[in-house]
């Protein structure tokens, strides 16, 4: 071992006087990541296999720099000072700096935070502070006071706020509390977003606060956190508290509001859902977002109201989204509902089987939802006028003879 470790040593000296960096890379990545690592020869040179690593990160390309980094982790705590004076250098250049920046984030050790938070306070550098910020939040609970520290200054609160939001512990969810009615839409819809993540007592009393911020990303925040928290349907009637985002004045708001609605999974959830899809003058986007939610919603009623839907709406887009996913309906309890409307359809002539486009999509739809009792009209579309009906037709007879193997 002894023999072979002087080897290498001798060739990375070799190496580090013929500056040829992509090789000393290769003899210090096999001196300390060996198993036999902590063996005194190493750790004897351990100063010198510093000063080598440090010769790579000044003076390689962006890729050696890019390799040489795990050997700094490798070499210990031992690294932590020379990086501390590269990223303190402001005569280094950036590219250098910030690979010295992500480094250091690596430790993961209370030694660093200072000059980071330092870095985050003085540098006029976006991208530098950027770089010390993440490298802070992947740092995790060791951090969590230092980047709370960010949240005093005006300047810096956005950033702190959003590198807390990287640290989905729960010791992050007093200091973003302390800034979701800040001044700063930003940092309200950031520390929104990250509290909707945890199942915390204080967060949904706040989120029901948000959905009417006066910011649409705030209340889209809101609106998608709330979502995802079904199990408080009931108790804080949530369908209720959401029914007015559907009809907010910015679409995003809606069509995120129109997801959260069919994840409640109730009957009222699609009741609203209809109404959106129904009402008069709504945008075509919002309408083509409920013709989805009716069906995410997962009720018998879901798709009975997709069905007035097609008597009751007289635009081929929405016919075309209904077919379309009605075919996606995959609740073996709601199949046969699915199939009876694509049948129903065809059987009554409705208005849009006039259109080659929908008649494929039921074609295609039928095919789709693998029922037998769609085989005999799938069989009579052999023979349509329409070439793209004849060829979807077949395609679902073939899966659907395939699926009875």
């Amino acid at each position: 071992m002894v023999n072979n470790i002087t080897q290498l040593l001798v060739q990375a000296q070799v190496a580090y006087n013929a500056s040829d960096w992509s090789s000393l890379i290769q003899c210090l990545q096999q001196l300390t990541q060996q198993e036999d690592s902590e063996h005194p020869e190493i750790l004897k040179n351990q100063e010198y296999l510093l000063k080598l690593a440090i010769s790579v990160l000044e003076n390689g390309d962006f890729q050696q720099r890019w390799e040489i980094a795990n050997v700094f982790i490798y070499l210990g705590t031992i690294a932590i000072p020379p990086l501390i004076d590269i990223l303190k250098d402001e005569e280094a250049e950036e590219e250098l700096r910030t690979y010295a920046v992500r480094i250091l984030g690596d430790f993961k050790n209370q030694n660093v935070i200072a000059p980071l938070m330092e870095l985050l306070k003085t540098n006029e550098s976006d991208e530098l502070k950027q770089t010390a910020a993440t490298a802070l939040g992947q740092m995790g609970s060791v951090s969590i006071t230092s980047l709370t520290e960010l949240l005093a200054e005006e300047q810096t609160r956005l950033l702190g706020t959003q590198m807390l939001s990287y640290i989905r512990q729960k010791e992050t969810i007093a200091p973003l509390l302390s800034v979701v009615q800040d001044s700063q839409i930003a940092v309200r819809a950031v520390a929104i977003e990250a509290l909707s993540s945890f199942h915390d007592h204080r967060v949904p009393p706040v989120l029901l606060v948000a959905l009417s911020d006066v910011a649409a990303p705030v209340r889209r925040e809101a609106v998608v956190g709330l979502g995802f928290r079904p199990d408080l349907c009931e108790a804080l009637d949530l369908v209720a508290k959401l029914q007015p985002r559907l009809y907010d004045i910015d679409q995003d708001v809606c069509c995120a509001a129109v997801a959260a609605v069919s994840r409640m999974g109730s009957e009222a959830a699609a009741q609203e859902l209809f109404q959106v899809l129904v009402s008069p003058n709504v945008p075509i986007r919002l309408q083509l977002e409920a013709i989805r939610a009716l069906t995410w919603v997962g009720t018998l009623s879901g798709l009975e109201y997709l069905q007035q839907a097609l008597h009751q709406l007289q635009f081929p887009t929405v016919w075309q989204e209904i077919v379309t996913v009605l075919g996606r309906v995959n609740d073996t309890t709601l199949t046969d509902k699915a199939v009876e409307i694509l049948l129903e359809m065809l059987s009554q002539n409705h208005p849009g089987v006039e259109i080659a486009s929908i008649k494929s999509a039921i074609a295609l739809s039928l095919g789709q939802l693998g029922k037998k009792q769609a085989v005999h009209v799938l069989t009579q579309m052999l023979a349509d006028d329409d070439p793209q009906v004849r060829l979807h037709a077949n395609a679902a007879l073939k899966k659907l003879d395939s699926e009875r193997k």
